[in-house]
C-alpha cells in the first residue's frame, strides 16, 4: 500500500516538472519572439521617419511582390544633376588612406577663376557647370584650350576630391575626359580637363538629327560611337570605378563617331576603397539620383554594382537611337518610373534600330542582375559588328571611299604626332 502511494507521488511529481518544463519553454520562446518583434518594429519605425524626412514619400504607390526601398526622387527636370553618393561601410585604414589622399591633393594653386576665359556653355549640372575654356595668359599644361569644370555653391570639397581622386585613376585612355589640372584651395572649385570639340553627344545628336537621318550609313557610326564608349566602361571596371551616372549627356564628343569620351565622375565610387559587397548599399535616404537610368535592383534592395552600370549602358545604346529622348517619355512622374521599372517593363523598341543592337539592349537590361553581360563581353559583340560593317561597303561610289578613307588615316596620323608632342611637352 505504501508502496503504490510512493509510485503515486513519483508520477504526480514527474508530470508536475514536465508541465513546469513546459510552460518555461513556452514563457522562453514567448519573450524571444517578443524581443524579435521589438527589433522589426523599431527598425520599421526608423524607416518610416527617415521617409517622412525625406521629399520622396510614395503615398499611392502600387504594392510590388518584391519590398521595395526607394529614395527621395528629383523631378524630370533635376535628374540629370545629382550629388555623390555615400558608401555604407569604410575600415579605418581606408579612412586613414583617404586623408592621406586628400591631403595629397592638396598643392599650391597654379591658376585662379579670373584666370580662365570662358568661351562657351557646354552643359550645367546641379553640382557644376562645363565651359570651353582657355587661359587669359599662357596654357594648361601645353593646352590652350580646354573643357573647365566650375562647382556651385554648397559643393562639399570632399566630394570634389573624390571625383580628382578618381579621374586620376582612369588617366590615360582615349575614351575617357583626362584630368590636366585642379583648384580646390578656395571656392569655386574647378577641375580642368581636356578639350572637346561639340559638348555633350546628347546636344550633337539633337543638333545634327537631320543630316544624320539622311545618312545611310546611320547605323554603323552609332555602334561606332558605342563601341567607344563601352570600351571607357570596360576601363571603368578594370580600375574597379562604378559610374553611376552613364547616360548620354555625360559623354563628349570631339570627332563623331570616333572621339567620344566619358565625363562627369562626381557620383563615381572606387570599390577598392569598400570593404564588402554591402559597401554598395548607400545609406544616405535623401541622395538623389538619375532614376530613368537606374536598375530594378536599385529600387528593391538599394543596391548598385557594375551590373547596374551594364543596365545604364543599355539606356544610353537606347537614346543614340532615339537621339537623346528622355528614356521612357510617356511616364511624367517619379513614381510611374519607379512602378514601371521594377513591374519589369523596358523601354519599346527604337524605330530603325539594327536587331544586333536591340539584343544588345535586351541583355543589357537582363533580370535578375546576374544574367546581364559584362562590358567585356559588351566590347566584344560591338567590335564583331564594326569589323562586319567594315567588310561590307557600298561599291556605288568607291573613288569617294579610297578618298575618304585616305583622309581619315591622314588626319588620324596627325593627331597621333600632335599627341606625341604634347606628351613630350607634358
Amino acid at each position: 500500500m505504501t508502496s503504490s502511494k510512493d509510485a503515486l507521488g513519483n508520477k504526480m511529481c514527474l508530470e508536475f516538472y514536465i508541465v513546469l518544463g513546459v510552460l518555461f519553454f513556452v514563457l522562453l520562446l514567448f519573450i524571444v519572439l517578443g524581443a524579435v518583434f521589438l527589433r522589426k518594429y523599431r527598425a520599421l519605425v526608423g524607416t518610416v521617419h527617415r521617409l517622412r524626412g525625406s521629399k520622396f514619400v510614395p503615398h499611392h504607390f502600387p504594392q510590388l511582390e518584391v519590398p521595395v526601398v526607394t529614395p527621395p526622387v528629383p523631378s524630370v527636370e533635376d535628374e540629370e544633376h545629382l550629388p555623390p553618393q555615400t558608401p555604407v561601410q569604410t575600415t579605418s585604414t581606408t579612412r586613414l588612406s583617404s586623408k592621406r589622399l586628400w591631403k595629397g591633393l592638396q598643392q599650391e594653386p597654379r591658376f585662379t577663376k579670373s584666370d580662365l576665359n570662358l568661351l562657351q556653355l557646354i552643359k550645367a549640372g546641379k553640382e557644376g557647370v562645363f565651359y570651353q575654356a582657355r587661359m587669359s595668359r599662357g596654357t594648361c599644361n601645353g593646352h590652350s584650350m580646354f573643357t573647365c569644370k566650375i562647382s556651385k555653391e554648397g559643393v562639399r570639397p570632399k566630394h570634389v576630391d573624390m571625383e580628382i581622386c578618381i579621374m586620376r585613376k582612369l588617366i590615360h585612355h582615349r575614351n575617357i575626359l583626362q584630368l590636366l589640372d585642379w583648384n580646390t584651395s578656395e571656392q569655386p572649385y574647378i577641375l580642368i580637363m581636356e578639350y572637346v570639340s561639340y559638348g555633350t553627344l546628347r546636344t550633337f545628336l539633337q543638333t545634327n538629327r537631320v543630316h544624320l537621318l539622311g545618312n545611310p550609313e546611320l547605323q554603323s557610326l552609332l555602334t561606332i560611337a558605342s563601341y567607344h564608349i563601352a570600351l571607357a566602361m570596360q576601363h571603368l571596371r578594370s580600375k574597379m570605378i562604378v559610374h553611376c551616372d552613364l547616360a548620354l549627356r555625360n559623354i563628349m564628343v570631339n570627332k563623331f563617331p570616333w572621339e567620344v569620351k566619358l565625363a562627369e565622375f562626381s557620383l563615381a565610387r572606387d570599390m577598392t576603397r569598400m570593404v564588402s559587397r554591402r559597401s554598395s548599399r548607400w545609406r544616405n535616404p535623401r541622395t538623389r539620383v538619375p532614376l530613368r537610368w537606374y536598375p530594378p535592383e536599385y529600387f528593391k534592395n538599394n543596391y548598385y554594382s557594375f551590373k547596374g552600370d551594364v543596365w545604364a549602358f543599355g539606356i544610353v545604346l537606347w537614346e543614340m537611337q532615339t537621339f537623346g529622348t528622355l528614356p521612357y517619355p510617356n511616364l511624367e512622374t517619379s513614381e510611374e518610373v519607379v512602378f514601371h521599372i521594377c513591374m519589369g517593363h523596358k523601354n519599346t523598341n527604337p524605330e530603325g534600330c539594327r536587331p544586333e543592337m536591340l539584343h544588345i539592349m535586351r541583355d543589357c537590361w537582363q533580370e535578375p542582375y546576374t544574367q546581364r553581360p559584362s562590358f567585356k563581353d559588351l566590347v566584344c559583340m560591338l567590335e564583331n559588328i564594326v569589323e562586319n560593317d567594315a567588310d561590307y561597303v557600298d561599291v556605288e561610289s568607291p573613288q569617294n571611299l579610297v578618298k575618304d578613307r585616305a583622309e581619315y588615316h591622314d588626319s588620324k596620323s596627325l593627331r597621333a604626332s600632335v599627341a606625341l608632342k604634347e606628351e613630350h611637352e607634358v
